[in-house]
Formats: structure tokens, sequence, C-alpha cells
């Protein structure tokens, strides 16, 4: 090879522009090969969770529907009823609606705020498609007194924007009063603030129960010979072979009240009578447990895997005793998978829905519950967005505070 050939190409060119032209082709290539997963994860991943956060914020229903009426509202001062001028509007949007049969829809946005006014805003259109001339603010008082309710009026003035706090608001158990100050929820339908708090705390409880049961699993697993740990790593890894479902089956059929665990505890004389092990907190942590130790197991055992038994014989050999050379030497080094699998399975845990819905009671249910049944049952896709933004939110912030603890950990340890 000659000077010239390594200096550049015989048209010239020098070297280290030859070197940044294969790079580019080098990182082209990667990322054609990149490309459909990254297209998957964005079509299938981000793009749902975008929508999803953008209708938790919005939505346009009595703008879109109701343009006359939450036009003539913004001129309103929100302190007595609207003019005569806005009724008239009113009628109009009703005729229109009653017309083109989207009062269903009208009813049903302005029953999320207001129970029991979709039936009334559905019979007001049916009755208003026959006015023909005004005053309308007397007829259509006449027609339904829902029409003389202040708090009516002011939730029509703030459909007149498609951006509301409502449904974020409805998520932690506040809402709009009738002078769309914001008030917190009746008893009675302040539901959320508990339901979140139960989830973090089984999320933690079933968080914490699989480390206790999966460490020493995953210590045995590394420090058994290889035959007898490959057995073991299968009986770990079973019950992904089967579906969530039949997991979740198979424990109605072991807690039930003639299952077999009472069964077998009422034939050893430990119970009199069955035990209530199911629909109730104990089958939801007890299923959510099984499902979710592998989760936890594997990562602490592939942590350990990589720890030389030579650093415990060095403590042991230096004058320190058995359970001080583990908690000292050995324990610290498992620390990372400690946190992955625990990180894993507590947020893992924050989105069930299954496993509570089929071992829990009407006490045990999740978020993720209520996030199906918005979504399945009442169609409200404003309040089922708002709950997965403060569900991920929660989950985001969490896995931030928790990377912060375990970053000082490992500087400190270093």
């Amino acid at each position: 090879m000659t000077v010239a050939q390594i200096a550049g190409s015989p048209d010239g060119m020098p070297l280290r522009i030859q070197l940044q032209h294969v790079e580019r082709r080098r990182k082209l290539r990667a990322f054609t090969l990149v490309l459909p997963l990254l297209l998957f994860v964005l079509i299938g991943f981000a793009l749902p969770i975008a929508r999803m956060m953008f209708n938790a914020v919005y939505d346009d229903k009595l703008l879109t529907m109701m343009p006359r009426t939450t036009a003539a509202l913004s001129g309103w001062d929100g302190k007595n009823l609207p003019d005569e001028s806005v009724y008239a509007a009113l009628a109009e949007d009703l005729r229109q609606a009653w017309a083109q049969k989207t009062a269903g829809a009208i009813g049903r946005r302005m029953n999320y705020e207001l129970p029991g006014a979709g039936s009334q805003v559905t019979s007001s259109a049916r009755k208003a498609s026959t006015l023909s001339a005004g005053p309308y603010k007397a007829a259509l008082i006449e027609i339904d007194p829902l029409w003389g309710q202040h708090e009516v009026w002011s939730l029509l003035k703030r459909g007149g924007s498609g951006y509301t706090a409502y449904y974020l608001l409805r998520s932690v158990d506040y809402q709009y009063g009738p002078d769309s100050q914001i008030v917190a929820s009746p008893p009675e339908q302040a539901i959320f603030r508990d339901t979140f708090l139960r989830t973090l705390g089984i999320s933690i409880g079933v968080t914490t129960l699989t480390l206790l049961l999966g460490f020493p699993v995953a210590y045995l697993l590394a420090t058994l010979p290889v035959r007898s740990s490959n057995l073991l790593m299968i009986m770990v890894v079973l019950p992904f072979w089967t579906s969530l479902l039949v997991r979740t089956t198979a424990w109605v059929v072991l807690l039930q009240p003639h299952g077999i665990i009472n069964d077998v505890l009422m034939a050893l004389h430990i119970i009199s009578q069955p035990a209530e092990l199911i629909y109730n907190r104990v089958g939801t942590v007890v299923a959510m447990t099984h499902i979710q130790l592998p989760f936890t197991l594997l990562p602490i055992y592939s942590v350990m895997k990589t720890i030389s038994p030579s650093h415990i014989r060095a403590a042991r050999s230096l004058g320190a005793g058995p359970f001080y050379a583990f908690w000292m030497v050995y324990f610290p080094q498992t620390l990372p998978g400690i946190a992955a699998g625990c990180l894993l399975t507590f947020i893992l845990c924050l989105g069930y829905y299954i496993t509570p819905a089929l071992v829990g009671g009407p006490s045990d249910q999740m978020v993720g519950y209520f996030i199906a049944h918005y979504t399945n049952v009442e169609l409200n896709w404003g309040m089922a967005s708002a709950l997965g933004f403060i569900l991920l939110a929660a989950t985001l912030l969490l896995y931030y505070v928790f990377n912060k603890l375990v970053g000082l950990d490992q500087i400190k340890m270093g």
C-alpha cells in the first residue's frame, strides 16, 4: 500500500472524509434495521399514550354540538341567569340536536358533571323541536326547570372551551361548583383518592412479599450445582408458560370456601370452618404475589450469578462470621438486582386489573378496574384517560425518586 493510498483515494479525497462517509453509511444501515421497531413503538405505544394524555384535558362535545349557545355565553357575566338571546340560541341548538340525533350525546356529556341531566336534555330537545317562536326563556324553563338552574349555565359556559380540567379534578375527588369554583366532591362520590392509595398499598405489599420470597430462592439458584439449579429454574419460570387468566382462575379454585386449601386445613384440624381466602385482600395479594414472583426473582438471580464466591471466603478468612460476611460483603452487591426486580414488580402491580377483579372483593379493586369500567361500560373516555394519566404520572414520579435514591446509595457505596 502506497503513501498516496493511505493519505487518500485516487480522486484526491482525504482519508478522514472517507472514514466519515463509511461511518455515516454504517449508522444509516443500523438506523434502517431498527426503524421497524421504532415505528412499532411510536404507533403502538407512544401515540396512544399521547392521545390518552390529550383526552384527559380536552373535550369539545359541547363546543361542537351546541355552538350557538356556547358562543352566546361568551359575554355572560356568570351572575344571574342569561338573557333571552342566550335562551334563543339554546332553543336552536336543541332543535338541531334533536334533528341530528345528537341530543343523547349532549345529555351524556352534561350528565358527567350534573347527574340526572342526561334524560332532561333529551326530553328538552324533543319538546324544543316544536317551539316556533319566543320568548324562549320562559318556554324552556317551563319545558324543564333544568334550564333555570345557574350551575347548568356555568357548565355550558365552561363548554365554550375544548380544554377542561374536569376529568383530572374528578380523578382526585374534586369538581366544579355551581359558580365554576373548584370544590371537593361529595363523600358518596369521593372514591378515587382511596383507590389510588389502595393501589399503591397493594403494590407495595406484593413487592415486599415477592422480595422476601424471591431473595432466598435466587440465592439458592445461584449457589446450587448446575444440574439442580436448572431444574429449580424450570419450576420458577413455569408460570410464564400459562396465561395470566389461567393462573388467576387456578387461585379461584384453590382459595374458594370448599377449595383445596380450605379442605386440607380442615382435614388437619387447623380450622373448624372454611376460611375466607377469596374475594378479599388476602386472595388478591396471594394471587398477585404468585404471578409477580418471577419478575422479582430473576433480576436478583442474574446479579447474584456475577458475584464471585471468593468474596465471602475472603471475608471469612479475615475473621468475619457467616452472617456478617453475607450482610456486609455479599448483600450490598445484590442491591442492583433487588432494585431492578422490585421496581419492575411494583410498576406492573400498579396496572393490575384481571386478578383483583376475579379474586378480590369490591374494596380490593385497583385503578385498572375503574379505567376498564369507564372505557367499556360508561364509554367515558375522558375519565378513563384522566385516571390513566394520573397513574402514569405517579409511576414516572416514583420511578424518578427511586432512581435518585438508588443512585445516591450506589455513590455512597462507591
